[in-house]
């Protein structure tokens, strides 16, 4: 199905490297998140497939799923250094669910890179968690792209160079 996938793109004025440094470091995801339901508790620098990154959820900023606070395991599956990370989302005690997140990042010069970020529900069973999940909405994504064109522009507390 076409809504397996929802993705959004963006032309951010900043090299790959730039913008690669600041998806791979899980603190920032937070920060280009910005949807108050995230907390890293991990911050070193992605550096290869197979690393993770826990996060610290809570729905209720969201008010859409009462699921109350719980705990996510990421683990990368793809990093191509200034080009792709994705990363699987499960629970800490758990395989992962199925769906994964990723950014594909395509230099457009020196100094601006041309940034799409997805969410991918292919890989989830139709009987299994997509049954009490939504599927991303494009507007989440697009506010995470706002945040991220935000935080490496400068305006954010944080900027890895």
């Amino acid at each position: 199905m076409a809504t397996d996938r929802v993705s959004v793109s963006r032309r951010i004025d900043a090299s790959a490297a730039t913008v690669f440094s600041v998806i791979t470091e899980p603190r920032q995801h937070v920060e280009i998140d910005g949807s108050g339901m995230l907390m890293a508790t991990t911050n070193e620098q992605l550096r290869a497939v197979g690393d993770t990154f826990d996060m610290d959820m809570d729905r209720e900023p969201l008010g859409d799923l009462p699921m109350g606070k719980y705990k996510v395991r990421n683990t990368v599956t793809k990093l191509e250094p200034d080009v792709a990370l994705e990363w699987n989302v499960g629970g800490v005690d758990q395989p992962p669910f199925g769906h994964v997140y990723g950014y594909e990042l395509l230099a457009a010069g020196p100094s601006a890179t041309d940034v799409t970020l997805y969410c991918d529900w292919t890989g989830v069973r139709a009987s299994s968690i997509r049954d009490r999940f939504p599927i991303v909405p494009v507007h989440m994504l697009e506010k995470s792209l706002d945040n991220l064109q935000r935080i490496v522009a400068g305006n954010g507390e944080r900027l890895t160079p």
